[in-house]
C-alpha cells in the first residue's frame, strides 16, 4: 500500500432527486472539493437494504451460471445468480432465498467473498458476492416473468465463457476470478 492518506471527502453544498422511477432515483449534488473547486455531480442514489450475488458451486470444478434476459442490452446474458436483500433478511438469507428462486438450489455454506460495485462515479450500489456450497435442491417461486436457463460451467473455462460466450457483466467476471483464487489459495 502507498503512503498516501486518504483525501478529505467534499462537502456536499446542495442534494435534491432530479428523477424518481419503481429501481432509480436520479440525484443531482452540488459539491465544494477541499481545493475551494465547485461543482455538480448527479448520480443513480444507492438505497435499499444492497443485493447479493452468489457464485454457486455444485461441486469444487464447477459453477452454476443463469442466462436470462437483460432489459440494458435488450437480448439473453450469461451471468451469475443475484438480487436484492428483503426487508428482514441478512446477506446470507437473500442469497440462499435467490439461490432457491433462480436455480432450485439451496446452499448448506455460503462464505462471504466481497462487495463490488459498478460505476461508483455514477452509481451508488454495492453488492455483496457470496460463494454457495454444499448444495441440496430445494425450488422456490420468484419473481422472473420467464424461467430462467440453468448452466453449469467449468471454472476453467472461465476465459472461453468470457471470450466467446455471452459472459459479460463485470461484477460476474470479477467474481469468478476472485473465487478461483480463492479456491487456488485454499489448497495451498
Amino acid at each position: 500500500m502507498s503512503g498516501h492518506s486518504r483525501p478529505q471527502k467534499p462537502q456536499i453544498l446542495a442534494q435534491h432527486v432530479l428523477a424518481r422511477s419503481r429501481l432509480f432515483a436520479i440525484e443531482e449534488m452540488q459539491l465544494r472539493f477541499s481545493n475551494g473547486v465547485e461543482r455538480t455531480y448527479e448520480r443513480l442514489a444507492g438505497g435499499g437494504r444492497g443485493a447479493v450475488m452468489m457464485v454457486a458451486m455444485p461441486d469444487p470444478e464447477h459453477v452454476i451460471l443463469i442466462r436470462e434476459y437483460a432489459g440494458g442490452l435488450h437480448d439473453y446474458c450469461l451471468s451469475l445468480p443475484k438480487g436484492l436483500v428483503d426487508a428482514g433478511e441478512d446477506i446470507y438469507q437473500a442469497a440462499n432465498r435467490e439461490l432457491k428462486e433462480e436455480v432450485g438450489m439451496g446452499a448448506g455454506t455460503l462464505e462471504f467473498l466481497t462487495e463490488l460495485t459498478l460505476a461508483p462515479n455514477y452509481i451508488g450500489h454495492k453488492m455483496s458476492v457470496l460463494i454457495a456450497r454444499d448444495l441440496y435442491p430445494c425450488q422456490l417461486e420468484g419473481d422472473e416473468p420467464e424461467p430462467l436457463i440453468v448452466e453449469t460451467h467449468p471454472l476453467a473455462a472461465l476465459e472461453h465463457l468470457i471470450l466467446h460466450d455471452t459472459l459479460q457483466e463485470a461484477r460476474a467476471i470479477a467474481a469468478l476470478y476472485m473465487t478461483r483464487t480463492r479456491l487456488q489459495q485454499d489448497t495451498l
